[in-house]
């Protein structure tokens, strides 16, 4: 249907596109990955982890209970608790490991994709844990083979 001469129509997409831009012109959307990334995306389970009517502090508790369980070991390790204090936090990021996991949001303990996250808190979980049980001196925990190859590599 023909329009009436110098009447404006309405603008129309013939292709794909985006959200404007920050000039405010929409942008032809594709498949590919861009060159450049402009912005980020909020990783996976970066939700809010209470409803958006919950106070602040509440919509990040299971932030808040990791770092309140590091700040605790922390405390007891400086008041000369060592090994137990290294173990509450090695505890608290493997709680955050397992958190990260079952949780579909989680507020800010979101950092990276669920894997990466799980992955990177649950390997220095484990580590911070068994680096304390294997503390001198009285280790709770002795690997026979890590004891000799120490003596192997120092003498």
């Amino acid at each position: 249907m023909p329009e009436a001469e110098g009447a404006e129509s309405e603008p129309g997409a013939l292709d794909a596109v985006s959200a404007p831009d920050a000039e405010g012109k929409p942008r032809r959307t594709t498949r590919r990955f861009p060159l450049f990334t402009r912005d980020t995306a909020r990783p996976e389970g970066g939700g809010r982890a209470a409803g958006v009517d919950a106070p602040a502090p509440a919509r990040q508790w299971p932030i808040l209970a990791v770092l309140s369980a590091v700040g605790l070991g922390l405390l007891l390790t400086a008041l000369d608790v060592f090994r137990l204090g290294t173990i509450l936090i090695g505890a608290a990021l493997l709680a955050g490991a397992v958190m990260r996991w079952m949780l579909p949001d989680v507020g800010m303990l979101a950092v990276r994709s669920r894997f990466t996250d799980m992955l990177t808190y649950g390997v220095l979980g484990v580590a911070i844990v068994l680096l304390s049980l294997m503390a001198q001196p009285n280790p709770w925990l002795v690997i026979p083979f890590l004891d000799d190859t120490l003596h192997f590599t120092v003498r």
